[in-house]
Order: C-alpha cells, then structure tokens, then sequence
C-alpha cells in the first residue's frame, strides 16, 4: 500500500510541495527543535513492549537469551510558555515480565519522571531556510522504585538524580521530485548523581547488601528523517547511537563481606523505522519498531511502539 502511495505521489509531483500540504507526528525518537506557540500544548503518549532477547559481549558478539518482556508507556506533555520557551514533564509506568513468567512485577510501577525546559534558538521560515535550533534542560526525578526490592522485577527507576544537556535541530530539504524530507539531529549529553543502595536493587545487589552505586555519564546522537509521501502519509527512520559509562557499585555484602562491581563503558546503534498517519496537522499516530543490531556490553532489544501525537 505505501509503494503504491509513493508511486503515486511522485507522479503527481509537479512542482515542489507546500510546507502546508505537509503533516507530521515527528519520527520515533527524536523529539522536535520547533518550540511550541505561546499557549499551545502538545500531548504524545506512547505505548509499548520491550522485549530484550540477548547481549553483546566485551567484544561486540552477541549472545541469545531467554525472552524478557518490559510493557510500558511515557508520555511527552509540554506547554508553549512563550514562543521560544517551551516547558513540561515525561512521566512513565512499567510492568516487568522476566523470562519464564516468573517473578513478575508486583503490578505496575512509575519510572522516573523528566522534567525539561526548552528554549529556541532559532525558527524555521520558508524565506531564509534557517534550521530550527533548540537547546534543552533535562531533570530526571528518581521516583521509580529501585532498591530494597521484594523482586527484581519490581525495580522501575535508577534512584539518581540526572541532569541532561540537549540540543535539538531541525531542518527542511526538498528531493528531486518535489517531496519534503523533514529532518534532526539531537545530541543529549547526561550526568548522574551518586545513590545509596540497599538490599536488593536494579544494580544487581541481593538482600543484606548496603553501600552506594555510582551511574556512568551517557550521551546519545539520533539522527532522523521523515519523508512526506502524501500529505497525511510519512515514513520516518531513527539511527541512534548510544553510550554509557562505567557504573560502579560498592559496599558489603550480608556479614560485612566487601563487594565492589564495575559495568564497564557500553555503546549500541539503533535504527527505528516508523510509519506515521496525520489525520490534520494537528492530530497524528505512528507505529514503528526500534531494534539493536550492534552494540558492546549491552543487551539487545526489539522495541515496538504505538504513539499519538497532539497539538492543541
């Protein structure tokens, strides 16, 4: 159906599209450099299934594991304050499925919540093709439960504090048969406070454990493409890159043993093809799947996502 879309919106491409015969819901991952208008509101909820089914080794190899399930959802709710601020939070819930059916989660839990704070640099405008440039302030709350644990399956957040330093583009290109590829790059750069651990925690620690774990510094390079097909149609891909650094965690384990583990550094390409419906330029779905093919000391994942887009 969408070749037969695209067959036939290359041969009624005369001349080149109008900005405004365009819609979008944005790609998959990577959020939009456009600040909202004073007083508008964009809602996203997404929902979705991670399911992770093996690792890359040291070395890069990867290694089968028994499927894991983690079904979810977040939100992106932001409100334009002025029309270069924009301000809002990221809530999220989770329920943890761990292989075998075992074990599950308790029932289901919030995630950390994110705050962020976003002011524009810059503006599109169809006259002087400038990028939308948007620099962005992230504020990750540990409210998700994640130590002293009845389960494992019932940790949902990190316990640290994270403070994210973003900055989000955007930009328009017209391809030879007068279609609109939309286009971003955002680059996230995130440092994490120090927590206290006890017993048994997302860091791997069991019952009797007491000390502190120490979150590596992450920093995330997603670049994204939309094309318009037709005005309501858009295929859209993601390819991110990801790392992570060491995370330490120390202390002693039951009757005072010392225990002191280091993850090491991590890194992983993601890609995540997405197919986008815009019923109006205001109300849009996306249904797409983020997979890792490649990665070093992380684990591998399929991530299937639906998502509604609005702006009110």
């Amino acid at each position: 159906m969408l070749m037969l879309l695209l067959g036939s919106a290359v041969a009624r491409c005369q001349e080149q599209q109008s900005r405004d015969d365009a819609w979008w819901t944005g790609p998959m991952l990577a959020p939009s450099a456009a600040t909202l208008p004073q007083g508008h509101v964009l809602l996203e909820p997404y929902v979705f299934d991670l399911v992770t089914n093996g690792h890359f080794d040291t070395n890069g190899t990867w290694h089968s594991a028994p499927i894991e399930h983690t079904v979810g959802s977040q939100a992106y709710m932001l409100y334009g304050i002025t029309d270069r601020v924009t301000a809002g939070g990221i809530p999220r819930i989770a329920y943890n499925e761990p292989a075998g059916g075992a074990d599950n989660s308790s029932g289901v839990g919030f995630g950390d919540l994110t705050l962020q704070a976003g002011y524009g640099l810059t503006r599109y405008d169809d006259v002087h093709r400038i990028p939308s440039i948007e620099l962005v302030l992230q504020e990750t709350l540990p409210i998700g439960q994640y130590d002293r644990l009845s389960r494992p399956a019932n940790g949902f957040g990190a316990g640290a504090y994270t403070t994210a330093f973003a900055i989000y583009t955007q930009d328009y290109f017209w391809m030879p048969n007068g279609r609109i590829l939309r286009a971003r790059l955002d680059l996230t750069y995130g440092v994490s406070s120090s927590v206290s651990v006890e017993n048994m925690s997302v860091y791997g620690t069991t019952a009797g454990f007491s000390g502190r774990a120490y979150p590596g510094d992450s920093f995330t390079a997603d670049a994204a493409g939309e094309y318009s097909v037709t005005r309501s149609w858009v295929l859209a891909l993601d390819v991110v890159y990801q790392w992570n650094g060491n995370t330490r965690v120390t202390g002693t384990n039951a009757g005072g043993v010392p225990f002191d583990a280091n993850s090491g550094d991590s890194w992983s390409i993601a890609f995540a093809p997405a197919i986008e419906y815009n019923f109006s330029a205001q109300i849009g779905v996306l249904l797409g799947v983020r997979v890792i093919p490649i990665g070093r000391n992380t684990t591998s994942s399929i991530l299937p996502v639906l998502a509604l887009n609005m702006v009110f």
